[in-house]
């Protein structure tokens, strides 16, 4: 299960969305914004301020940098295949 939590104007946050589309990855999607959340409900959740933040099976991995770096060193399907 992939949550990406994020909101209307990040371009990380399309790049991590267009990244696992092209995965054929499915995410549920937790828009911030439209959601009323804080960046400190955020940071509570995740650890971070930032969006987006992924969740792979209930586990934090950061921001879209994180997650193209897992892609690349083929670690991503081992963490969601857990």
């Amino acid at each position: 299960m992939i949550k990406i939590y994020t909101s209307n104007w990040c371009g990380y946050c399309n790049a991590a969305k267009n990244l696992l589309n092209d995965l054929s990855l499915s995410f549920e999607e937790i828009n911030i914004e439209e959601n009323n959340m804080t960046r400190d409900d955020l940071l509570q959740l995740s650890g971070g301020y930032t969006v987006p933040q992924i969740c792979i099976n209930g586990k934090f991995i950061g921001g879209f940098q994180e997650l193209q770096s897992l892609h690349q060193n083929n670690q991503l399907m081992a963490l969601i295949n857990e």
